[in-house]
């Protein structure tokens, strides 16, 4: 008997198996799809295309202007005043 259940569980796994690799090719179709609307990156899978860091030429980096750079520290002081006024509250 227990021969025909694993039998059974064989047939219900390669069932699911084959219906799981179908929904993951429609997704994948679907996702082809979108990339192919926006222009940007080959059709293919981003799991089998090339890494961006294999690129030969190094990537940018933004520059920030010395305002810029004020505001953004101004604003995090700002939150982490509240963060500790907020804390010291709840001791």
């Amino acid at each position: 008997m227990a021969r025909g259940k694993s039998d059974q569980n064989a047939a219900i796994l390669e069932y699911a198996l084959h219906h799981l690799e179908r929904e993951r090719d429609e997704i994948q179709a679907k996702i082809d799809h979108i990339r192919s609307q926006l222009g940007g990156r080959a059709a293919g899978s981003s799991a089998t295309s090339p890494a961006p860091a294999a690129s030969s030429e190094p990537r940018k980096r933004r520059v920030l202007s010395e305002a810029a750079r004020k505001r953004i520290a101004a604003a995090q002081k700002r939150r982490w005043a509240e963060h500790r006024k907020a804390k010291a509250a709840g001791a």
